[in-house]
């Protein structure tokens, strides 16, 4: 008899069937002896009747939390079980133990330290919380890579290993290349423009890497990126790409994902398109009006973008028209006023969840923003010449994985929404 899974052997009333999965806990009320059953789909209530064969081995074996087991038996109704169904075993087969005593409460209703929870990931993947949080992050990527190929993009593998920094900057984990040395992959951008210039529409899901010192609730060392490059599109254009992506993501994580966000208490909205948007200089005369010091031409601070946020009162609004000096070397500069490019950044529940620009296609200009940001031209050698055999104007974007899953599931610290994090302190597990 093949295995099913709890969920759909609870609609097979009257039938025989096979489960398995791991034991969530166990009871004893007089005569009778109950275990309570879990795989990925639920849970489901095992009862032994005294006369049941079962019973003596439940005796034998003393079951213990997340013990694994194999149930054969037959499916009836229940008035007292939480699901109306219970499963009435003919055979049970321990297929491992588990070591005593757990060191987190898989239930949940315990609460871990963090540290515990991390140190002890594939435990904490089976808590309702977590595995709620992971469940809609597969629903983000599904969705991200469902909505793009419905538009007609293609999917790419750019490299993780990289000759030189792809924006810039010292951000960068160095390692030894056979007889060269080579960098941990910032940034795919150099990557997807080549191929955005040839197949015009292309995305991609890739692992990044920043050599950052610093530890905050929104930042890791290794996250993933969501990206897209577009030919023949301005940096409006991107945009609305980019908002559309965003409520088929946000709606589709609503469908499906209904029992996962009512476990971590969230009720989403989806956003209204097209979403405001604000110039940085906008952005900058609110904070100033509500007393903050600010420099025109400086980053936003977090805080400072939860501000902004507050005062704007949407959900969801891009910051467009950046300074300069904030992009990368590859934005392109207004005409009449270089100082200014073609960037925006998309703010969500307050916090950044995605930034990107038009790109300078120009070689010349290429090279002469190089130099403007202290770069070596000859670094980047192999990225300019690519632009000199008809590379047509074009435009991209990146979303933060991680960093839109924690806006999502309303998580505090962005360690919650990335499987296995790396940050200063952590490399394993």
């Amino acid at each position: 008899m093949e295995r099913i899974l709890i969920e759909d052997a609870k609609k097979r009333l009257g039938e025989q069937v096979r489960i398995s999965g791991w034991v969530n806990r166990t009871r004893d009320i007089g005569s009778l002896k109950f275990v309570v059953l879990r795989d990925l789909s639920g849970d489901i209530q095992i009862t032994v009747k005294p006369d049941n064969p079962v019973s003596q081995i439940l005796t034998d074996l003393k079951l213990g939390r997340e013990d694994v087991v194999e149930i054969t038996g037959r499916v009836e109704a229940s008035q007292i079980a939480h699901a109306r169904v219970e499963v009435l075993p003919e055979s049970l087969k321990l297929l491992n133990r588990s070591k005593q005593p757990l060191p987190l409460d898989v239930s949940g209703n315990t609460k871990a330290e963090l540290d515990t929870r991390l140190n002890f990931r594939f435990l904490d993947f089976r808590t309702p919380r977590t595995s709620s949080i992971f469940k809609i992050q597969h629903v983000i990527l599904s969705s991200f890579r469902e909505f793009l190929t419905n538009k007609g993009f293609m999917e790419i593998q750019p490299p993780c290993i990289i000759a030189s920094a792809s924006e810039g900057g010292a951000e960068l984990f160095k390692i030894p290349y056979f007889e060269k040395e080579a960098y941990l992959a910032q940034s795919p951008q150099l990557y997807k423009q080549m191929c955005a210039i040839s197949f015009e529409k292309v995305f991609m899901v890739v692992p990044i890497w920043r050599a950052e010192k610093f530890n905050t609730p929104t930042h890791l060392n290794e996250v993933r990126q969501m990206d897209v490059e577009q030919a023949f599109a301005d940096d409006e254009a991107v945009m609305k790409l980019l908002e559309e992506a965003l409520v088929h993501i946000i709606k589709n994580v609503k469908e499906k994902n209904s029992k996962e966000l009512q476990i971590l208490g969230r009720n989403i909205e989806i956003p209204k398109t097209p979403l405001r948007r604000l110039t940085y200089t906008d952005a900058v005369e609110l904070l100033t009006s509500r007393g903050e010091e600010f420099r025109w031409g400086d980053d936003f601070s977090k805080p400072q973008e939860k501000m902004i946020a507050e005062m704007v009162k949407d959900e969801a609004f891009f910051i467009k028209n950046w300074p300069s000096d904030q992009k990368a070397f590859y934005a392109m500069p207004y005409k009449d006023n270089p100082n200014i490019v073609h960037a925006f950044d998309l703010l969500y529940n307050g916090i950044e969840i995605s930034s990107g620009t038009q790109r300078i296609h120009l070689p010349e200009l290429l090279v002469e923003r190089l130099k403007i940001k202290g770069l070596n031209p000859d670094d980047f050698s192999h990225y300019v010449e690519c632009f000199s055999y008809g590379a047509p104007p074009h435009s991209g974007w990146s979303i933060g994985l991680e960093r839109l899953t924690m806006t999502i599931t309303g998580m505090n610290n962005i360690r919650e929404c990335c499987m296995f994090p790396r940050d200063r302190d952590r490399l394993v597990p």
